[in-house]
């Protein structure tokens, strides 16, 4: 099993969303986060106190989703086609893929594969 993170824009969720659909994938969580990557963020201005000030922190989506080892492919394949700009954007996210070591259903005590 493994645990899919990805970091998206806010504007491509519902894209990644219907990708996801496509392939029937279930389970997914999504976090709205902040943070910043190869782009550094970038200058903004505060208007009422004339400042300017660096905010670092970009708005981000965060998606989760625990999957099947053989399900792996099709679901990073379908986080890369709804997140993907034609224009090669710089901000467009990444992927991590991390093992599982075990995933436990509360309601009826399944593990592993089963209670995915």
């Amino acid at each position: 099993m493994k645990y899919v993170i990805a970091m998206i824009r806010p504007e491509k969720l519902d894209a990644v969303k219907k990708e996801l659909q496509k392939i029937e994938a279930n389970g997914l969580t999504v976090s709205s986060v902040s943070g910043y990557g190869a782009q550094r963020g970038h200058l903004e201005i505060e208007r009422d106190k004339a400042k300017r000030y660096e905010a670092n922190l970009l708005e981000k989506i965060k998606i989760e989703i625990a999957v099947k080892d053989d399900f792996l492919q099709p679901i990073i394949e379908a986080i890369q086609r709804g997140s993907r700009d034609k224009d090669g954007y710089v901000g467009s996210g990444k992927i991590f893929v991390l093992p599982l070591e075990n995933v436990i259903r509360i309601r009826t005590n399944e593990n592993g594969n089963a209670a995915l």
